[in-house]
């Protein structure tokens, strides 16, 4: 069963854990070649070039309070059937094929989410921004 996000309202205060968990993927990106990192209401949002691939939570949640998230324009078959079989995935856009939040139950779930993250930094590097 897939994570459903909850309905619109407050986005709560993220745990120490979640900032912990955020701060090292953001390091992560740091060194990672055409990565800008960008503060917004509470996220850090990961652009490659001008293109928004990833968020990650600073001070607020992601709907749920130990997710972030990933933008897929395109997806390979292997990351679609990756992604379809993840139950730490739900989509949260209109038509749910675009962005992604993935949960964080343990750190061991940062691997995963560095891996799903880096797939999202490669689609973004063959788009071209449209608006």
């Amino acid at each position: 069963m897939k994570i459903e996000r909850p309905q619109r309202g407050k986005l709560p205060p993220i745990s120490e854990q979640m900032q912990a968990w955020s701060a090292a993927l953001a390091a992560e990106f740091n060194g990672w070649p055409q990565v800008t990192q960008k503060s917004f209401f509470g996220f850090t949002a990961l652009y490659r070039g001008k293109i928004m691939f990833g968020i990650l939570p600073r001070t607020r949640s992601i709907f749920s309070g130990n997710s972030v998230a990933f933008r897929f324009d395109k997806m390979s078959p292997t990351t679609r059937a990756l992604i379809e079989k993840d139950q730490r995935i739900a989509a949260f856009d209109k038509n749910k094929t675009r962005w992604f939040t993935f949960q964080l139950c343990s750190d061991a779930d940062l691997h995963d989410a560095l891996d799903y993250l880096g797939r999202a930094f490669d689609v973004a590097g063959t788009r071209k921004k449209t608006r």
